[in-house]
């Protein structure tokens, strides 16, 4: 070799993302060494055998921030903690001894009998909290360790649970809220989501997933499924009928994806073995090393849709699955707020609370109206509503006047029908504003402020809160989302404020709004922003232009 020469580096071996069936199975951050050290069902019983008697110092660390979620439990934000110090604080000091609990109803389905018991219990142990999450779950809050086992002997003996509400398990299963009754639904995804509730949620061999896993089924496109894990909607084959077309690789957070079709069609009886295909796949291939890289999404960005598809029949179904049709989308985003007759002739009746919060007293008496109008069903929507199902055309009028007396709209404006929100930093330990008052606030601003253009308005125009960049209540495909944080206000203090997204939407409009350089709003200039926006875009749009394509193609001075 010639002493100018310089040797050409070794290859850098490429270092293992902790996928376990290319042999990375070790340990590779806290979150796996806990997992690996004892399974998180397992905890259930130290609620119940230790906790529950020693109360909240009693709890082992590893629990309390980890296996807990398993179970739908997590710390709440102790009071008084300002959102600047969000990010400072460790998390023993943000924690408080009291805990938000979800409880875990798939598909958003309850009987007016199990939706009286959810109601109860938040009066008698929640302090009367409840909220309606975009995942049809009931959330509470004030929770007591020492009330955990009356609690879960209560929702399991009435055919509920909290099991694998959170944690890295196969989370709560979207389903229509109008399956089996809709007039256009393609098929009813009820049997697959039962049957793999059965066959999936609490088997250990599934209970360590990388990450979450979020799953939708539907027969129609109602489920927002291109930002789920997994997701399969209704289509009809033209040789082989209705069935499901299957999405994988959805999700937002601060790396928002669009879910990516196999191009594959499933009838509806073999939906729970390709569920259970795509979780082993993302099982032993997901990316454990990392924790922000471990939820499937970035796998099936890195694989693409064939190669996935790919693997999944290969490995774990043994036969190719049938290729299809892609499914229709509609025009607008389907809320089933209002009144709709049922496909047996009856209705269901669709109410809006302001994003979700709701309490306990209020989903009693909702049982009761229910019942006294004829039904005993009752759903939860994606879009954080509620709709009773099976009412007879004679009662819908009482009814519509009941959900009313208890702030429940049934012909909503379409601020109020638009809006959605997460828990923001009442509760949570990760938020940095306050999420849910103010989006009550917002509501009664704009009805206030654009009465005079409510008419005009063909379609609610989303606007969805969040009290942190993780994106809870889906602010990239809202037609405006607003990302909390702390931002500096004229005057050069530090207030709560938001950055804004633009012309987000599913469907049509499948996409992650726009955010503009250097644009924030301080929250107490919201109300006047939205309806600034607002304004613009009724001013300037075309015949059935929708919000997202204004966004598109308007001069950037009109959303500022």
């Amino acid at each position: 070799m010639s002493p100018t020469t310089t040797p050409s580096p070794a290859k850098r071996a490429r270092r293992g993302e902790g996928q376990w069936a290319l042999g990375y199975r070790e340990p590779l951050n806290p979150n796996e060494r806990s997992k690996k050290d004892d399974n998180p069902l397992n905890v259930r019983a130290r609620i119940e055998n230790i906790y529950a008697h020693g109360g909240f110092d009693s709890i082992d660390p590893g629990d309390l921030r980890g296996r807990f979620r398993w179970y739908g439990l997590y710390t709440q934000r102790r009071p008084g903690i300002d959102g600047g110090r969000t990010a400072t604080l460790e998390p023993e000091e943000l924690d408080d001894e009291f805990f938000m609990l979800r409880v875990r109803l798939d598909g958003g389905a309850v009987t007016t009998e199990q939706l009286r018991v959810i109601g109860e219990l938040s009066k008698t142990y929640a302090r009367d909290t409840a909220d309606i999450t975009d995942r049809q779950n009931i959330q509470y809050h004030w929770i007591r360790i020492e009330d955990m086992p009356a609690i879960w002997q209560r929702l399991e003996g009435a055919g509920m649970t909290t099991m694998e509400a959170c944690g890295d398990s196969p989370r709560v299963i979207l389903g229509s809220p109008v399956a089996g009754i809709a007039q256009d639904e393609i098929v009813d995804g009820t049997p697959a989501i039962d049957a793999i509730r059965e066959r999936f949620i609490g088997n250990p061999d599934f209970a360590n997933l990388p990450r979450k896993f979020k799953t939708a089924i539907s027969g129609l496109p109602d489920v927002a499924h291109e930002i789920h894990d997994v997701a399969f909607v209704g289509v009809v084959h033209p040789e082989h009928g209705p069935g499901f077309d299957v999405w994988v690789g959805g999700g937002l957070s601060t790396n928002p994806m669009l879910g990516q079709r196999l191009g594959a069609w499933v009838p509806l009886d073999e939906v729970p073995d390709v569920f259970g295909a795509v979780i082993s796949v993302f099982r032993d291939y997901g990316y454990r090393r990392l924790r922000n890289r471990a939820r499937i999404k970035f796998l099936v960005k890195d694989w693409g849709a064939a190669r996935f598809r790919e693997v999944m029949e290969e490995k774990y179904l043994g036969r190719k699955l049938v290729d299809g049709p892609a499914p229709e989308i509609p025009a607008i985003p389907v809320d089933h707020v209002g009144v709709h007759r049922q496909k047996d002739g009856r209705y269901y009746v669709g109410a809006a609370p302001i994003a979700g919060r709701v309490s306990g007293s209020i989903l009693v008496e909702v049982a009761e109206a229910a019942e006294r109008a004829g039904s005993r069903r009752v759903r939860f929507t994606p879009q954080q509503k509620l709709v009773v199902l099976d009412v007879p055309e004679a009662e819908v009028d009482g009814l519509r006047a009941d959900l009313a007396a208890l702030g429940l709209q049934v012909d909503p404006s379409p601020w109020r029908r638009g809006v959605m929100a997460c828990t923001g930093i009442e509760f949570c330990k990760l938020a940095i504003v306050e999420t849910k008052a103010r989006a009550h606030d917002l509501v009664a601003d704009l009805e206030h402020r654009l009465k005079d253009i409510t008419d005009g308005i063909t379609a609610p125009i989303s606007v969805h809160i969040n009290g942190c960049p993780n994106s809870c209540a889906r602010i990239q495909t809202a037609d405006i989302g607003l990302k909390g944080q702390i931002v500096t206000d004229d005057a050069g203090s530090q207030v709560e404020g938001f950055q804004v997204h633009l012309g987000g939407g599913l469907g049509l409009d499948a996409g992650f709004g726009k955010k503009l350089r250097g644009h924030k709003v301080v929250a107490s200039e919201l109300s006047a922003y939205v309806e600034r926006v607002v304004r613009n875009f009724v001013a300037e749009r075309t015949a059935d232009e929708r919000f997202a394509q204004w966004v598109a193609r308007t001069d950037e001075a009109n959303l500022r």
